[in-house]
């Protein structure tokens, strides 16, 4: 990606003067606060919901990870397409479209009368996780470093924040109405309202870079992306048979195709040469992990805490608030984990630390699937998980970034969030087939011990995470490069 400034010194992408100090970007930033606090709103506020959706649309729980794969594999694809676009025709202006495509997204999934209806919507939520990276980009080209990082800051602090609240509200709100399509229409109209918001005083991006979007690699990320989905729908839907080792065999002879067009592009959608950097992957396969475990059990948690215990014999007959609320103590518990990194890290280093973090979510997993009869069980190993989950939020963007090249550190980091969200998308998938499997024939329920394998596999993955992440620091070259800690650019984090 090249950086080259098209417009001239100290004019504006659009080519009218630059009335905008820098001063009254910064009060800008507060506007931009305000999509983060949103965007982590509709994130956080989604999976207390699931059940009830489930109830109201008449899905069955193990369709129900869906509501979250569908968002998470759009944004695996939309991040890098509209990231791109940002740097070419301005970050303001890509922001505004997000902003329109979500709220119309979290319209529909209001209103939707089926499950269709309601993944497209939640397709259309999937620019989501682009808006913090755009406003960073913004930020970062309109304030010196100094402010740029405390900007920063506050915007990460803010969609934690959202995402907090979100959980707690929408519960809130639910247990006021009882009434599961009115409780989505309160962040739909949040949605709604940021866009109008957009247009009022912030600035666009005064440097635009030069060159195109690489369209033949977003189409076949795309692809690749929608085969992925299609066919864990059919391992789904009818088990691990010829049709679905079709589509997935499929899926993965695109995305290597996807893969060498991109090797070979000279400006490509995703640096995948970052990913073959053998300093490098070993963490990419941890953020993998990080993702499977961090997005995958949301759906699971939240259909088995809701579950009534006299028809399935599990669960809690939980409702939307009561599951937030369970949910909060390991939020908190990660927000302020995730704060205290840069403390802890600097006791134990940033690689152990990252080791240590997935052990905690390994161990909080285990945990869960042995002692699951009690709701305070479940809340003191969900604790257990927000501290690893926290530390491993905290830690891998620099893990990564330090890990890679200095010339390519911003690319390395923004791919970081690629990976991370395409394992939530896949765990989704996977977790949908292994509840299905399990249920009788004459029931959509699934049993009991289709959860405790859903969380048996997170743990397995994790410690697996925690050993490579020891191995890929003992086996790293003893004089591999490293930029000085005070030159690093702050690693963009993608949204949680």
């Amino acid at each position: 990606m090249t950086t080259t400034d098209r417009p001239a010194p100290g004019r504006p992408a659009s080519g009218r003067p630059d009335t905008t100090g820098t001063g009254s970007v910064r009060a800008v930033v507060g506007l931009l606060v305000l999509f983060e606090l949103t965007s982590g709103f509709l994130q956080g506020g989604i999976a207390p919901l699931l059940p009830e959706i489930g109830r109201e649309l008449g899905i069955r729980d193990a369709d129900l990870t869906w509501v979250i794969s569908a968002q998470l594999l759009a944004a695996a694809v939309s991040v890098p397409v509209l990231g791109r676009l940002g740097d070419l025709h301005g970050h303001r202006r890509v922001l505004r479209w997000s902003l329109a495509t979500v709220a119309v997204g979290t319209l529909l999934v209001a209103l939707a009368p089926n499950l269709e209806v309601l993944l497209l919507g939640r397709v259309l939520t999937g620019p989501l996780a682009a808006l913090l990276p755009l406003e960073i980009a913004l930020v970062r080209d309109r304030l010196p470093l100094g402010p740029a990082r405390s900007a920063i800051a506050r915007l990460v602090g803010a969609l934690a924040l959202g995402t907090l609240l979100g959980g707690v509200l929408t519960g809130a709100v639910h247990a006021l109405t009882d009434d599961v399509r009115l409780t989505l229409l309160v962040p739909a109209a949040l949605a709604l309202a940021c866009v109008p918001v957009s247009f009022l005083a912030i600035p666009e991006s005064r440097r635009l870079a030069r060159g195109r979007l690489d369209v033949p690699g977003a189409v076949l990320l795309g692809a690749a992306v929608l085969l992925l989905l299609s066919g864990l729908a059919a391992a789904q839907d009818d088990g691990p048979g010829l049709p679905a080792l079709i589509q997935l065999g499929l899926a993965v002879l695109l995305g290597t195709v996807w893969a060498r067009v991109e090797l070979r592009t000279a400006e490509p959608l995703v640096d995948v040469r970052a990913l073959a950097d053998r300093r490098v992957a070993p963490f990419f396969l941890c953020a993998f992990v990080f993702g499977v475990v961090y997005f995958g059990g949301q759906a699971p948690d939240a259909t088995f805490l809701a579950a009534d215990p006299a028809t399935t014999g599990y669960g809690f007959g939980l409702s939307a608030l009561s599951l937030s609320l369970v949910a909060l103590p390991a939020a908190a518990t990660a927000v302020v984990t995730s704060s205290l990194t840069a403390r802890i890290a600097g006791r134990t280093g940033y690689v152990p630390a990252l080791a240590v973090s997935f052990a905690l979510v390994a161990a909080s997993f285990l945990t869960t699937a042995v002692l699951h009869t009690a709701i305070w069980q479940l809340v003191a190993a969900k604790v257990l998980a927000g501290l690893g989950l926290g530390l491993a939020l905290g830690a891998m963007p620099t893990v990564i970034a330090e890990a890679s090249d200095p010339s390519r550190t911003g690319v390395t980091t923004a791919l970081y969030n690629n990976v991370k969200t395409l394992g939530g998308a896949v765990a989704g998938g996977v977790t949908a087939a292994i509840l299905t499997a399990s249920a009788p024939p004459a029931d959509a329920t699934p049993t009991e011990s289709a959860y405790v394998t859903v969380w048996l596999l997170c743990a397995v993955l994790a410690l697996l995470a925690a050993g490579l992440t020891l191995v890929a620091r003992r086996s790293a070259p003893a004089g591999a490069p490293q930029p000085p800690a005070a030159d690093r650019a702050p690693a963009a984090p993608g949204d949680a």
